[in-house]
């Protein structure tokens, strides 16, 4: 019995040196406003099949954040639909490991004041890291507010590019 007790209490206390250390390295990770960003696209791109940091996700966003998405009205407007992080997990989790699914930026501008940055990154989106072709391109809208030494996500806005909508020359990569 004492052998199992021993077993168990191990077992917690690796549990909790695993999880300090990840969140070390969450912190590492969002210590700048490029780390913050990479780890953006990090956390929900990945492979078919292959499970995301959910973790990361909650950690890199502020408890209030919030995603939204552009969308055309049924009466033609422009509208939004907004989520929580969770709420992104609970609508979009299964469907990114299901298809498979990256995001990478091909562009970025950034300004900055004081504690808080805003971030026009461009982005095109593939189903696998082999693609060739990407599927999908827009605009991501991101700000960020610096919360004593990590960078945390308030606020995304993004757009698709459309054929009535192209990105425009001044946020794609310059050759």
């Amino acid at each position: 019995m004492r052998g199992y007790l021993f077993s168990v209490v191990c077992l917690l206390m690796m549990g909790n040196v695993m999880a300090q250390q990840q969140k070390t390295d969450y912190a590492e990770m969002t210590a700048t406003i490029d780390g913050t960003i990479n780890a953006l696209y990090d956390v929900i791109s990945g492979e078919k099949g292959e499970e995301r940091d959910w973790d990361l996700m909650r950690y890199i966003y502020h408890p209030n954040g919030r995603l939204a998405a552009t969308r055309k009205n049924p009466d033609g407007t422009a509208g939004a639909i907004f989520l929580t992080p969770e709420g992104y997990v609970e609508t979009s989790g299964k469907w990114l490991v299901e298809n498979g699914f990256f995001e990478e930026e091909i562009h970025r501008e950034v300004a900055v004041f004081g504690h808080i940055a805003q971030v026009f990154s461009t982005y095109q989106c593939f189903k696998s890291k082999s693609d060739t072709e990407p599927f999908m391109r827009g605009i991501n809208s991101i700000q960020l507010i610096n919360q004593g030494g990590r960078w945390r996500v308030v606020n995304i806005f993004w757009a698709q590019e459309t054929e009535e909508n192209p990105i425009p020359e001044a946020y794609l990569p310059k050759h």
